[in-house]
């Protein structure tokens, strides 16, 4: 099975993947992919200089993302231009390395924070979507990145949002009680459908 798994920024992803990555599955990482695409010398980095300017870029060459981060997540239009550009990178190398790992194991997890909105649910067979209500998804990312509410509400909104996913998903995982009942909510559900 190809599980497909997304939620919103500060919904608790990483926890689930940690259940995953400690059961031994292959992880397909869309944000480690997104990193590696864009490194020093990278077709994918040349294309953004080409459309950014050379102001994203740190003093030794590589990608200063506080400063494109800053860029995007203050104007839709300019979000939009990043993830036309990098789109076709990123999904040529997660669909790669899903073509890779299936042939490991019975399960392996994608992990896309915008699956839906890159249309990745296409090539997964089921969606896992780790929620949180958006009050608590707030609160959760302000604490984390130290931002400020409104800071934090416009990274939320540059997201479907996370009820939205939640109506798609085909599995929910609740990630609003401890961490360890998330770890039992998510190790429930492999042994039910991976270990059967």
């Amino acid at each position: 099975m190809i599980l497909g798994l997304t939620g919103g920024i500060a919904t608790g992803k990483s926890t689930v993947v940690s259940v995953f990555k400690s059961l031994n599955f292959p992880i397909v990482d869309a944000d480690v992919i997104a990193r590696e695409i864009v490194e020093v010398g990278t077709p994918a980095l040349e294309k953004i200089v080409a459309v950014f300017g050379l102001e994203v870029l740190n003093q030794d060459g590589s990608l200063n993302r506080k400063k494109l981060g800053s860029i995007v997540f203050s104007d839709e239009k300019k979000r939009k231009m990043l993830n036309e550009v990098l789109s076709p990178f990123l999904r040529d190398e997660i669909l790669s390395q899903i073509d890779q790992k299936k042939n490991e194991s019975s399960l392996v997890v994608v992990d896309i924070p915008l699956l839906f909105e890159g249309g990745y649910d296409q090539f997964v067979d089921k969606v896992a979507v780790v929620y949180v209500p958006e009050a608590t998804q707030l609160v959760r990312l302000m604490k984390r990145d130290n931002l400020t509410q409104d800071e934090a509400q416009r990274r939320i909104n540059s997201q479907l949002s996370i009820e939205e996913k939640k109506q798609k998903a085909d599995i929910v995982f609740d990630n609003q009680k401890s961490i360890q009942e998330t770890e039992k909510i998510v190790q429930k559900w492999v042994s039910k459908n991976i270990f059967e």
